[in-house]
């Protein structure tokens, strides 16, 4: 048998990485390319584009995505540390750009150059969390979960200032649970959670837009009229109208006037033409991902792979649920993507990132591996 030592980088990736895991996201990428032929050519004809415009902006942005998603994997935990901290500090660099210099849409400043840098804040943020709460709980030398709980300010600082307050939910509900993962003493929990109350009822008396959500949520119509509520009613329309089977593919119709049936409510489309069943073997795919991420994490004995794997799963599992929530009328809408199946470029290529980065903290690693990666070469042996 050939040894590790003796393979190829890449015959060792292929027997070091979780293949399930691999097969489940190239899975939901082949459904994200059927869902958005699905959803997408209404929209593109309302505005006056070729029918299938965004369909083939999908599947050229899927190439890199698919690149950038490999490429990741490759990287050992030291290495991706590193590349998570030079990626935090471009993306904040182009959040702050998007204020100072990106156009409004909708109220919000979150677009520079056509490129949404919040969105590859998140997997960058997750990886920073989970190095500090996992240096913070191997060395008391080091004020790791200090360090953790400072970063969220400075990350959710600039997305309030967008304003984004959906991926400042879920960059804030992430870091939630890796403190839970940390083990801090119960009193910071109160503390914190007194902070998110106050957050959220600032956000509700001085953001005009969540308190209309809110409103309209708890009571549709009273928010600004009817138009308010017209995407949750027609999602919901659509999942009545597809049943258990669905009408079959491209025979929706509530897509015709449904005006983000390519991003925020693919999954309304997605309901009508292919049925709830389909919808609930998607949602077990998430659900797969997820548990299979969290399964190896808790199994994992390097501290640093432990925290990013489990925060990574966290961060694609949380934004699956909320964008399922919002087709659901369970929530406020949050303009919050379907990891892999709604239409999006910055949304995809960070996606990309994101499961790369989970694929490599989840890769197998012999045990001196992790005690060098942590300690050090023995002594007299080059790093």
């Amino acid at each position: 048998m050939v040894s590790r030592a003796e393979r190829s980088p890449v015959a060792d990736w292929w027997w070091t990485v979780d293949r399930w895991l691999l097969a489940a996201v190239g899975a939901l990428i082949v459904c994200g390319l059927v869902l958005i032929m699905a959803g997408s050519p209404p929209v593109a004809e309302r505005i006056g584009l070729p029918t299938f415009h965004f369909v083939n902006r999908q599947v050229e942005l899927l190439a890199p995505s698919v690149a950038l998603m490999i490429a990741c994997s490759f990287l050992q935990p030291r290495h991706l540390r590193r590349g998570a901290l030079v990626l935090y500090v471009v993306a904040m660099a182009g959040i702050f750009a998007a204020l100072l210099f990106g156009h409004e849409v909708k109220g919000a400043k979150r677009w520079i150059f056509g490129v949404q840098p919040s969105e590859f804040l998140k997997p960058a943020f997750v990886i920073l969390a989970a190095w500090a709460f996992s240096e913070g709980a191997r060395r008391h030398d080091v004020p790791g979960n200090l360090l953790a709980i400072a970063l969220l300010p400075v990350t959710i600082v600039p997305l309030v200032l967008q304003p984004d307050f959906g991926q400042t939910l879920l960059v804030c509900l992430v870091w939630g649970a890796l403190l839970v993962m940390a083990g801090l003493h119960w009193l910071w929990f109160p503390a914190l959670g007194g902070v998110g109350v106050v957050g959220a009822g600032l956000a509700y008396k001085f953001a005009p837009h969540v308190r209309a959500r809110i409103q309209n949520f708890l009571n549709p119509g009273e928010g600004g009229g009817q138009a308010d509520t017209f995407q949750v009613e027609t999602a919901h329309d659509a999942f009545v109208s597809g049943g258990w089977f669905g009408k079959g593919p491209g025979e929706g119709t509530f897509k015709q006037i449904l005006p983000d049936s390519h991003t925020d409510f693919i999954f309304a489309v997605t309901g009508e033409e292919f049925g709830l069943i389909f919808c609930m073997a998607l949602v077990g795919l998430f659900a797969f991902i997820v548990l299979r991420s969290l399964i190896k994490a808790s199994s994992n004995e390097d501290p640093f792979c432990r925290f990013a794997t489990a925060g990574l799963a966290m961060l694609f599992g949380i934004q699956a649920s909320i964008n399922i929530a919002v087709n659901l009328h369970l929530m406020p809408a949050k303009g919050m993507t379907l990891p892999f199946i709604s239409y999006g470029g910055s949304s995809l290529l960070s996606l990309g990132i994101s499961m790369g980065f989970l694929i490599a903290v989840t890769r197998k690693r012999p045990r001196s591996e992790i005690l060098f990666d942590h300690r050090g070469p023995p002594e007299g042996q080059a790093a």
